[in-house]
C-alpha cells in the first residue's frame, strides 16, 4: 500500500512538470500603427507596471521587421496569425479584384454576414484548437477586420459593432453572443469608456510632442490656461467617438478582461490563447500623425490599460503561468503636413484615370481600368483579349508609364512578378507582398514619405521603408527573461515561436524560423 502511496505521488509531481513545461495561456497583444522607436520616445512618462514593466523584464527584439513592402493592417495581422508571407497566406488587402467573377471582392465579406471566407492560410489559432481539442482560443479586436484575420476559423472571434458600439460576433463563430455579453451590451457598457471632453493625462510640459488637434493640453497650473488644438476631425458617432480615442483601447482591454473570467482561460492544463488588437492607436497616428500629442497621449493612456491588464491576467492565471507577445502590425508614416512645407501626396483616382486614357491613346478607346487598391492596380483582361492584345506587353507598359508619375518610386508588371525570383532589394520586398491570384497587374511602391491621399488621414502605411516595416517585438513572462536582442528578426518568426512554446503543430503555411531566444531560455 505505501508503494502505492509513493508512486501515486510520484505521477501526480510528473503531471504538474509536465503542465508546467508550457504556459496555460498565452497572449498576443497587437497594437496598431505602433512604431519601435514608441517604446523609448516616451519611455519617461511610462509608468511601472505597463510598457516598462515589459521592456525591463521581459525579451526585447530591438530590430524587428516585416520584410514586405504591403505593411497594412489585414496583410500584416495575416502574418502574425499565420507565420507566413503575403505571398504565401494570400492576404494583400482588405480588397481585391477577382478577374474571373469580374467583380471586387472584399476579405471578410460572406452571405451571411463578415466572416474568414477569403482566408487562405490556416491561423495560430486553428493550430492550437486542432493539436489540443480542450483548449480555447478568443480574439478581441475593435474593427471586424483584425478580429477576423488574427482569429481565422478558429474560437470565439468579437468586435465593436459600429451601430451601437457593443460587442458582436457573425454567424460563422456563433449563432449569437453569449448571454454575458449580451447583458454588457443591453446595458451600453462601453459608451461608459468615452469621455465628454479628451483632456491629456499628463500637463502639457511633459510631453515629447507638440501638435494638437482635438484633445485639450492640461495647463500646470490655475494660472496656467488649457490649451484646445484647431481641431481636426468631426466625430459624429458613438463609435468614431471610442474608435478615434483612447477609449476604444480600453475597451477592447476591458472586454478581454472579461473574455478571461467568463471562458476560464487559463485555469487548467491546456493551453489557452488570446489574441488583442488595439485598431484605436492606428486610428489615431493616421489620423493626427505620429507626431501629435493625440498619439503620445494614446500611448500613455494606452500603458495604463496595460498595467492594469497585466496585473490581472497574471494573478488569474495559476502561477502566472502566462506568455505575453507585444508587438504591432505596422509602424506609420510621418504626417505629410508634419515638415516646413506639406508635403505632395498621391492621388490614386487621378492615377486611374490617366493610365486609362493612356491606354486610350495606345490602343482605342475603353474602360481599360478596373481598380486600383493598395498599390495594385487591376486592368481589364477580358478586353485586353477582345483586342487581341498580350495582356505581358501591356502590364509592362502601364508599369513604365506608371513610373513617371510623380511620387512613384518602383513599379513592376505581374509578369515579372511571376516570371522572376528578386533575391534582394526593393523588388524583393515587393514580390513578398505579391500574391498572383489576387494581386494586380501593376504593383507600385510611393517614394519615402508618400501617402495616398484621404482626408481622414495625416499618416498611413503600406509600404517597404523602416518607419512602416520595423515595429516593437516583447516577449514577456512564461519562457522569457530579461534580454535585449539586437540582431534583425522577422516578424513571420512570432507565430511558429509561439507554437514551439505551446508544444504545438507550426500553422500549416508558416515558413519563419524559430526564435531560439524564446525557446532555448
Amino acid at each position: 500500500m505505501k508503494h502505492k502511496i509513493i508512486l501515486l505521488a510520484i505521477a501526480a509531481f510528473a503531471a504538474l512538470e509536465v503542465s508546467a513545461a508550457r504556459p496555460r495561456l498565452v497572449v498576443n497583444i497587437v497594437v496598431g500603427s505602433m512604431r519601435a522607436e514608441d517604446l523609448s520616445r516616451y519611455a519617461d512618462n511610462y509608468g511601472e507596471g505597463g510598457l516598462r514593466r515589459l521592456i525591463d523584464g521581459g525579451t526585447v527584439f530591438a530590430d524587428s521587421r516585416y520584410d514586405y513592402q504591403q505593411t497594412t493592417t489585414p496583410v500584416s495581422l495575416a502574418t502574425l496569425s499565420t507565420g507566413a508571407m503575403p505571398s504565401t497566406h494570400g492576404v494583400i488587402g482588405s480588397r481585391w479584384r477577382d478577374y474571373v467573377a469580374n467583380e471586387a471582392v472584399e476579405l471578410i465579406a460572406g452571405r451571411n454576414g463578415a466572416g474568414p471566407y477569403n482566408l487562405i492560410a490556416p491561423t495560430l489559432s486553428e493550430a492550437l484548437l486542432q493539436h489540443e481539442p480542450g483548449s480555447k482560443a478568443v480574439t478581441v479586436a475593435a474593427e471586424a477586420t483584425s478580429a477576423i484575420v488574427l482569429g481565422g476559423r478558429g474560437g470565439e472571434v468579437f468586435w465593436l459593432d459600429s451601430a451601437r458600439c457593443g460587442w458582436t460576433t457573425s454567424p460563422y463563430y456563433a449563432a449569437d453572443v453569449p448571454e454575458w455579453v449580451a447583458r454588457s451590451n443591453r446595458e451600453r457598457y462601453n459608451l461608459s469608456y468615452i469621455a465628454p471632453e479628451w483632456r491629456t493625462l499628463y500637463e502639457k510640459g511633459r510631453y515629447v510632442n507638440s501638435r494638437n488637434w482635438d484633445v485639450i493640453l492640461t495647463g500646470k497650473n490655475k494660472k496656467e490656461k488649457d490649451e484646445t488644438g484647431s481641431g481636426r476631425l468631426k466625430l459624429t458617432t458613438d463609435f468614431d467617438r471610442m474608435l478615434y480615442t483612447p477609449a476604444g483601447n480600453t475597451a477592447v482591454f476591458g472586454f478581454a478582461k472579461q473574455a478571461i473570467a467568463q471562458f476560464k482561460l487559463g485555469t487548467d492544463g491546456t493551453p489557452d490563447l488570446l489574441n488583442i488588437c488595439l485598431d484605436s492607436s492606428r486610428r489615431i497616428s493616421e489620423a493626427y500623425g505620429p507626431e501629435s500629442v493625440e498619439a503620445e497621449d494614446m500611448y500613455y493612456r494606452l500603458d495604463r490599460d496595460l498595467a492594469d491588464f497585466l496585473t490581472f491576467v497574471f494573478a488569474q492565471v495559476k502561477n502566472g503561468e502566462v506568455l505575453v507577445v507585444f508587438t504591432s502590425d505596422h509602424g506609420t508614416s510621418p504626417s505629410y503636413d508634419a515638415g516646413r512645407e506639406e508635403a505632395d501626396r498621391f492621388n490614386a483616382r487621378q492615377f486611374e484615370v490617366i493610365v486609362n486614357g493612356f491606354l486610350n491613346v495606345r490602343y482605342g478607346m475603353g474602360n481599360w481600368v478596373l481598380e486600383y487598391e493598395d498599390k495594385c492596380l487591376y486592368l481589364n483582361h477580358n478586353l485586353i483579349y477582345e483586342r487581341g492584345l498580350n495582356l505581358a506587353d501591356v502590364q509592362n507598359e502601364v508599369a513604365i508609364f506608371a513610373m513617371q508619375f510623380r511620387g512613384v518610386s518602383h513599379a513592376l508588371s505581374a509578369t515579372a512578378m511571376r516570371t522572376s525570383y528578386f533575391g534582394s532589394g526593393y523588388a524583393r520586398k515587393m514580390q513578398n507582398s505579391f500574391y498572383p491570384r489576387r494581386s494586380g497587374d501593376v504593383i507600385m511602391n510611393l517614394m519615402p514619405g508618400w501617402i495616398e491621399e484621404n482626408d481622414r488621414c495625416a499618416s498611413s502605411s503600406g509600404s517597404m521603408y523602416g518607419y512602416d516595416t520595423q515595429v516593437p517585438l516583447v516577449f514577456y513572462g512564461f519562457g522569457a527573461g530579461p534580454l535585449r536582442v539586437k540582431r534583425r528578426v522577422d516578424m513571420t518568426a512570432v507565430a511558429p515561436t509561439v507554437a514551439r512554446v505551446l508544444e504545438i503543430t507550426e500553422p500549416a503555411a508558416s515558413e519563419g524560423e524559430v526564435l531560439p531566444e524564446i525557446i532555448d531560455f
